[in-house]
């Protein structure tokens, strides 16, 4: 056992030294590869060194080679542009009407960038190149704003606008190929080199020959419809009203609409969203100072004769405010100068509102003498004229009265306040819709109840009569009722429901004052049964027949059954005595309407009546002059 743990021990011990002599052989090897690691290390730093050396003498190379390349190129380019100089100033020279705008075009943008190149070389050898590339540009540029007015000058002629309003024609405007050529040319013409030409360089140079040819050509243009609104707005007359459409205005509202709206589209289709503004607003500027020079002539007219003229006011507003309203749309400064120029017509035409029903006032109690038939006076037809012209003009007066406000126009003030300097609606206000109908009636309504307490207040003064009284203001209120339902009015006054409430008031008010008269023929109609006498009390006509109502009379009742027959012939013969003088004067519907008050209050009485005491005179007619029919005869002539 010994011996065999010796010969283990041994065989380990002799590994173990195998293993130790390996450990010193790697502890060997490892020494002599740190050194070859720091002779090689020192031998990368060296290498490094030089390679860096030699990349920074490449680089410099290469930077020196590239310049080479750039200093040949330029040479090159010079040489090039040398040999096209004489091309391109060939095209110049040839100008754009025979070389074709797009090559012509073409030509100026390749001097363009030729020129800038040649400037961005900052080689003082091209400076001569350079004021070359620019005489030639500049003549270039000269060369193509001329063609670019002369192509404007072609449909800028002044036009009739009649002739193509009445014709129902196009109004003239550039073909398309035209468009197309100056739009091309204001984007050459826009470059920094075309706007350093120009004397003032942060100018656009076509939007200023733009300006130039086409103003006048609008201005001239819409000239002679100026005129004639001015003069065709002049009558002989100025004691008549003002008829709807006999002005020239309208015309001169289409015809600024669309040869406008004309050359709104022209600008749009040739200058840059950023320059149409202003190209469009100094191309119209003239003629839209022209139209507030019109107009400000106009309300000088209207003031004048206010009254009359109310009504032109009211068709300004209206169909220039539809005018402004649709080019306002395509500029925001021609919407805002057409409500300026509107501005005083449209206070002219709120001041008008009070200021005719201060008229009414005014007209009536001026009035010295009524017809003493009590026919309407011809002022009423007047009046409701004036509010069928009115409705004419819905749209512009509804705008007008809602700016003055619901029912001001009936104000002390309202004179003032019109005149005033209040904000004005916006040109989109004109369509008010069902509100400005509701003005409208109500402004009717309130012109229609002055007219009548005025008149009826007349009458009173000057008619001493109640019967004349009654059937003048029934014939006023009778002629006013078909005067409305023949015209517009009817529709205007359908939607407002106390128009026939006013009326029906009015007409009562009417009747009652005429059948006044009829009170005394009524009245002794009525007979008086004393209840509370138990003898000789007289039995109801429905009980006993007239002889034996007679008979139970005493001769003091009998005496006063005679003198109410004898009253109610007299007062009843007077009254129809009346009647019919003054019914030649009396309306249709006045005569049917008060014949037939006077038959529903007379009849039923007088039926009762004889009904009860025509045993009075035995038919000898001494006392009952008339029978229930013939009394029925009477009451119906009366219509």
């Amino acid at each position: 056992m010994a011996k065999a743990r010796n010969a283990a021990y041994a065989e380990e011990k002799a590994e173990v030294e195998v293993l130790k002599g390996q450990v010193t052989k790697h502890e060997d090897l490892s020494k002599r590869l740190k050194g070859v690691q720091a002779r090689l290390h020192g031998d990368g730093r060296s290498v490094q060194e030089s390679i860096g050396s030699i990349q920074n003498h490449t680089r410099e190379n290469q930077t020196m080679a590239a310049n080479i390349d750039k200093l040949v190129a330029h040479i090159e380019k010079m040489l090039v542009s040398g040999q096209d100089k004489a091309q391109e100033q060939k095209i110049i020279r040839a100008g754009p009407s025979q070389t074709g705008i797009e090559e012509y075009i073409a030509c100026i943008r390749r001097l363009d960038r030729s020129l800038e190149q040649l400037t961005a070389s900052k080689m003082r050898v091209q400076q001569q190149t350079i004021g070359d590339y620019n005489e030639l540009l500049s003549e270039g540029l000269s060369r193509l704003q001329e063609f670019f007015a002369g192509v404007l000058s072609e449909k800028s002629q002044q036009i009739e606008p009649l002739h193509y309003i009445t014709k129902q024609l196009p109004f003239p405007t550039f073909s398309a190929e035209k468009l197309s050529s100056l739009r091309s040319i204001d984007r050459c013409l826009s470059t920094p080199n075309a706007r350093a030409l120009s004397y003032n360089q942060r100018e656009n140079i076509a939007v200023r020959i733009y300006s130039d040819l086409r103003s006048p050509y609008l201005a001239n243009s819409l000239q002679s419809l100026s005129i004639g609104s001015i003069t065709t707005s002049k009558r002989r007359n100025s004691d008549e009203p003002y008829r709807p459409g006999t002005s020239g205005i309208d015309l001169y509202a289409q015809g600024m609409e669309n040869i406008l709206g004309a050359e709104s589209q022209h600008v749009q289709a040739i200058f840059s969203r950023e320059d149409s503004g202003l190209v469009l607003e100094s191309t119209c500027r003239r003629s839209l100072s022209d139209l507030a020079k019109t107009l400000r002539e106009l309300n000088a007219q209207i003031k004048q004769n206010m009254t009359t003229d109310c009504f032109l006011a009211y068709e300004i507003v209206e169909v220039i405010s539809r005018a402004g309203h649709r080019l306002g749309q395509e500029s925001s400064e021609m919407k805002l100068f057409f409500a300026d120029a509107l501005k005083p017509i449209r206070d002219t035409a709120k001041a008008s509102l009070p200021e005719l029903l201060e008229d009414q006032r005014r007209r009536i109690n001026a009035l010295l003498t009524l017809s003493p038939d009590g026919a309407a006076v011809s002022f009423t037809s007047e009046t409701m004229t004036r509010l069928q012209t009115m409705t004419a003009f819905s749209k512009g007066l509804s705008s007008i009265l809602g700016s003055l406000g619901d029912g001001n126009w009936t104000s002390s003030s309202s004179l003032h306040t019109a005149n005033s300097s209040a904000s004005l609606p916006s040109l989109r206000s004109l369509d008010v819709g069902a509100d400005g109908s509701t003005l409208l009636s109500h402004y009717v309504l309130d012109t229609i109840d002055t007219h009548l307490s005025n008149l009826e207040a007349r009458a009173r003064m000057l008619h001493k009569v109640k019967a004349v009284q009654g059937v003048f203001l029934y014939n006023t209120i009778a002629l006013m009722d078909r005067m409305i339902r023949s015209s517009d009015l009817t529709t205007l006054l359908s939607n407002s429901p106390n128009a026939q409430t006013k009326f029906d008031i009015w007409r009562k008010r009417a009747i009652a004052t005429y059948m006044d008269s009829w009170k005394e023929p009524s009245t002794a109609l009525l007979d008086v049964v004393y209840t509370n006498r138990s003898s000789n009390r007289p039995a109801s006509a429905a009980s006993l027949p007239s002889a034996d109502i007679i008979k139970n009379l005493s001769s003091k009742d009998k005496d006063a059954i005679k003198e109410k027959f004898k009253h109610f012939n007299a007062s009843f013969d007077e009254a129809i005595k009346r009647h019919k003088e003054l019914l030649p004067a009396m309306e249709r519907e006045v005569r049917h309407g008060l014949a037939r008050e006077i038959s529903n209050m007379i009849e039923p009485l007088y039926t009762r009546f004889f009904d009860k005491y025509e045993a009075m005179d035995r038919g000898r007619g001494k006392y009952v002059r008339y029978d229930k029919g013939s009394l029925s005869g009477v009451l119906a002539g009366l219509s």
